[in-house]
């Protein structure tokens, strides 16, 4: 016997005669466990769900295909039925290309008339529905194509020509795509998930097919509601559904056939709800696109005139402002589509206006709006669809005849604080309000006539008055969009005035802005802008201030009533008179507003650029408020909001001072301005004038001269670009870089200031005055030089007297490069010099300063030799009474005369005495301590009487002042 262990346990098999290699060999073939004893979920009865018993599909389609069974109907049915009855769990995703061979057999069978297989094809259909079923989680990734092609085959099946499939296919695909998935408990299978699902869908050509299969529904109203159906699930989150039904003309297949007969009222809605869907997830162009034809503008308009009178139902009111906001869509993504064809814009005006213009349309007859919700909004929505379609030139005659001007300016008012029964509450005239004062900004610069006709001006300034108006009790709401940072006060109706006389402004009609004048504009928003000014001041507000998203707001304001005053009085001497000192007042003060807040992003940038354009417009060019501007130091703060401002706002600033350096009085303020560390205007400009060319890319030395002699002022961009043949009314590269920097306006303004006696510049500001001394003269140069080489490359040949006064002109601009180069060499080495001769002085300060150290301390030893060798003390008193009586000019004993000596004898000092002597001693710490300076004193006095002690005797290392 042949004994064998395997897992701890032993068990023996008899040899029977088998040699030892047959029974090791069967012994590999069996397979022992590690574990010996193995449970299963069989053996517990803990399987869940049922077993797949798998039906080869191949036999089924033999039965189906095969020419020897072709008459048996009965047969095909009842295979198909078996089928079923083994896959009532749903498909396996392995099966599914001999899954779609079989519907479309029974599919091509029924178009044959064999009604026997619509059954098996409704039963198929429904199976179809449940998730496809995987044997390995790799079978998502395996199959996904040929599940992407079922579901495609699936809408496919929709030509077949019979109610009761197109309805199952609609309501398999619905599941597949949105359904909840029934439990399935198959063994050893799991289903796809849901979103597998609908990732086949929105991969497949779904949405395509059903598109195509609507015209083939226009009798069938079930159907066509269950593909429609289908189609709102389709488009309602996925973009790609979307863009597929786009593909097909889906917008225009939905609207030409909305209104169609339904009495159920689906059909309308659920197209339009794609049609909104279509426009929120695809392309709104695509969609305006299919929509702007005479055909879907009239079933629009069909469909709004039909649901307008139906105010009865919320759901009625909520599916007409759906109708209207398609409208408003298609209108502002394309304003020229059909509506003025179809009458649909003169209804829609009519909608608008017929609250607050009388109209005896029977449209309106008996049409009236209640306080809702949805009738609210449906009047904001007329209001924007119109103002949408005003875009479009043809529409303004039809919105005149309306009188739509009229009915947006009945709201340009005074709101009362309470509303009147049967009236609108406060909040909804309010936004009302917000709302058309906006369209007015719009359309107002559109309609002016109408304007001018309807006392427009009168109305928003007596609004912009209310506004200004402390004592009226009314707060805002601050509700929508329109009314943002206006709740508990008036500043959204300010902000929506403003903007809507700024737009009427901007028209430049002379009857507008007469009217606007008339009625005193200027010296109303001069008073507002001051007295907002003011108000900033006492609260502590002041510019350099910090702000919040609320003065954001002011900010725009004054920004908008600075543009204003400038449209009012920019080709007006007198306006600019009528701006008079109380705007220029005001004006500067925005001029001090501090550069470090101009990029903070809250207003501050823009509000400068309206200062600096309204001192273009109200101050220059009127010789008083010229005067005015000056005396307040206006050229002053321009000055120093040049030097600390963005490069964006130089040369706007340059502009602005060199209109005002025509008059002779702003010239002595350029000159005498000093700015931060002593700067002065010549300085700064040439600093400006170097900051750009660096910008620009203009070759210069590290000295700041000329680099390239024969195109001394391109840049970059302008040597790179060729030169290319043009039109002789285009203008050239070289004129185009005028305006592209501000070099021009800087040699202007040193042509009226002068290139000579400028104050407060250095070397460097030299060498860069010979430059834009000469600027004119260059760009001449360039000109001419683009001339002759677009010539070269027309190939013309100028006479010979034009080809003499060319190379002239290239010689003289070449001779004129080499002398500035020679003068501004002439200036760095000037300069060299000076630097030579600046250091030489300073080592001659240096060595001064070393000499007088050597002095002190040969003074200082002096000093010590007299006070400890006594002959010494007497030669220095000798030398002392023989300079003093060198110094006199005549002598001191005259003939005659009798001689009293000033002199005390015995006196031992040898300097000049005075009230108070200043005694010095030896420092403190080379004696080695401190003493008591009144001992000292006492013992000084002891041992030197009056007239008889030295100037050096002393040790306490203080000086001491005795005084006679």
């Amino acid at each position: 016997k042949t004994q064998a262990f395997a897992g701890g346990g032993s068990s023996s098999l008899p040899s029977g005669g088998l040699s030892l290699t047959e029974i090791s060999q069967k012994l590999e073939n069996q397979k022992i466990p590690i574990v010996t004893h193995i449970i299963s979920d069989e053996d517990i009865g803990n399987v869940v769900g049922e077993k797949l018993q798998t039906v080869d599909l191949e036999r089924v389609l033999k039965v189906l295909t095969d020419p020897h069974y072709a008459g048996l109907y009965d047969r095909h049915v009842m295979a198909i039925e078996r089928l079923l009855r083994h896959y009532k769990q749903g498909f396996l995703m392995k099966d599914l290309v001999q899954v779609r061979r079989i519907l479309n057999i029974c599919a091509d069978r029924i178009e044959e008339g064999l009604v026997c297989y619509v059954e098996p094809l409704v039963d198929c259909l429904c199976v179809c529905a449940l998730p496809f079923l995987m044997e390995k989680a790799s079978d998502e990734l395996a199959y996904r194509q040929i599940s992407v092609e079922t579901a495609s085959q699936l809408a496919f099946l929709m030509r077949v020509d019979v109610s009761r499939v197109r309805l199952q296919i609609c309501r398999t695909l619905a599941q597949i795509y949105d359904g909840e998935p029934p439990p399935q408990y198959v063994r050893d299978h799991k289903p796809a998930g849901r979103k597998y699902n609908q990732a086949i869908c929105e991969e497949s050509d779904i949405s395509e097919t059903l598109v195509r299969t609507l015209k083939l529904l226009d009798k069938d109203l079930t159907v066509r509601l269950a593909v429609i159906s289908l189609l709102q699930k389709l488009s309602g989150n996925s973009s790609r559904c979307c863009i597929q039904m786009l593909s097909v003309n889906a917008a225009y297949t939905l609207c030409s056939r909305m209104t169609d007969p339904d009495p159920s009222g689906e059909l309308l809605f659920r197209s339009v709800e794609i049609l909104w869907n279509l426009m929120q997830h695809g392309d709104s162009e695509q969609v305006a696109k299919q929509l702007a034809c005479q055909e879907c503008v009239a079933q629009l308009r069909e469909a709004f005139v039909y649901l307008l009178p139906r105010t009865f139902s919320v759901f009625d009111r909520q599916l007409r402002n759906d109708v209207l906001v398609l409208v408003q869509l298609l209108a502002a993504t394309d304003c020229r589509a059909p509506f003025i064809e179809v009458g649909f814009l003169k209804q829609l005006t009519l909608f608008a206006t017929f609250e607050e213009v009388k109209s005896h349309s029977p449209l309106v007859r008996n049409l009236k709006l209640s306080k809702n919700h949805e009738d609210f909004e449906l009047k904001k929505l007329l209001i924007s669809t119109l103002v949408s379609l005003s875009s479009d030139p043809c529409a303004l005659p039809v919105l005149s005849e309306g009188h739509f001007m009229l009915a947006l300016l009945s709201y340009v008012k005074p709101n009362e604080p309470k509303s009147k029964p049967r009236e609108l509450p406060p909040a909804y005239v309010e936004e009302l309000q917000l709302l058309a004062l906006s369209a007015l900004a719009t359309v107002g610069p559109k309609m002016q006539a109408d304007f001018v006709s309807c006392n427009g001006c009168n109305r928003l300034l007596e609004l912009l008055f209310w506004c200004t108006e402390a004592s009226d009790d009314y707060l805002g709401y601050g509700n929508a969009f329109h009314g943002a940072g206006g709740r508990g006060s008036k500043r959204a109706q300010m902000r929506r005035t403003l903007r809507a006389i700024s737009a009427m402004v901007t028209t430049n009609n002379p009857d507008i802005l007469a009217d606007f004048v008339d009625q005193d504009a200027i010296g109303a928003l001069s008073e507002i802008l001051a007295s907002s000014v003011s108000a900033g001041n006492r609260t502590g507000q002041a510019a350099t201030a910090a702000v919040n998203d609320d003065d954001t707001i002011d900010l725009e304001m004054k920004r908008e009533m600075l543009g204003i005053l400038s449209g009012l009085c920019e080709n007006s001497l007198h306006n600019k008179d009528l701006f008079g000192p109380s705007g220029v007042a005001t004006l500067v003060q925005f001029l001090r507003t501090d550069p470090g807040l101009l990029s903070s992003g809250l207003g501050h940038y823009q509000l400068v650029i309206g200062a600096i354009d309204a001192v273009w417009c109200c101050v220059v060019g009127s010789y008083t408020t010229e005067d005015c501007f000056l005396e307040r130091e206006g050229v002053y703060l321009l000055l120093d909001l040049l030097e600390r401002c963005p490069s964006d706002l130089h040369s706007l600033i340059l502009g602005v001072l060199l209109d005002l350096s025509e008059n002779e009085k702003t010239l002595p303020h350029l000159k005498t301005w000093k700015g931060g560390r002593e700067v002065t205007a010549p300085h700064l400009f040439c600093a400006l004038w170097r900051d750009t060319e660096a910008s620009i890319g203009c070759p210069r030395r590290p000295d700041g001269s000329i680099g390239d002699l024969l195109s001394p002022l391109m840049g970059d961009a302008q040597r790179k670009q060729a030169v290319t043949p043009q039109p002789a009314n285009w203008p050239s590269r070289s004129i185009v870089e005028v305006a592209e920097n501000v070099r021009a306006k800087i040699y202007a303004l040193f042509y009226r200031i002068g290139f000579v006696d400028l104050p407060g510049i250095n070397a460097e500001d030299h060498v860069t005055l010979t430059l834009i001394e000469r600027y004119l003269d260059y760009k001449l140069g360039e000109v001419w030089d683009e001339v002759q080489r677009e010539l070269e490359l027309e190939q013309v040949r100028p006479v010979t007297p034009d080809r003499e006064a060319l190379d002239w002109i290239n010689k003289c601009t070449e001779q004129e490069t080499l002398l500035v180069a020679k003068t501004q060499s002439e200036l760095m080495d000037a300069k060299r010099d000076q630097e030579v001769s600046e250091e030489q002085a300073l080592y001659s300060e240096l060595r001064e300063d070393h000499r007088q150290k050597e002095k002190a301390i040969n003074d200082f030893s002096d000093f010590v030799a007299r006070t400890s060798d006594y002959s010494k003390l007497r030669e220095a008193k000798t030398r002392q009474l023989a300079s003093i009586e060198a110094s006199r000019i005549v002598p001191l004993q005259q003939d005659g005369a009798a001689f009293h000596s000033t002199e005390l004898v015995n006196l031992q000092a040898t300097v000049f005495c005075n009230t108070s002597v200043k005694l010095q001693s030896t420092p403190a710490d080379i004696l080695g301590g401190h003493m008591n300076v009144k001992e000292r004193l006492t013992s000084w006095m002891t041992n030197y009487p009056r007239g008889g002690g030295t100037a050096g005797d002393q040790t306490t290392g203080r000086s001491v002042e005795i005084f006679e």
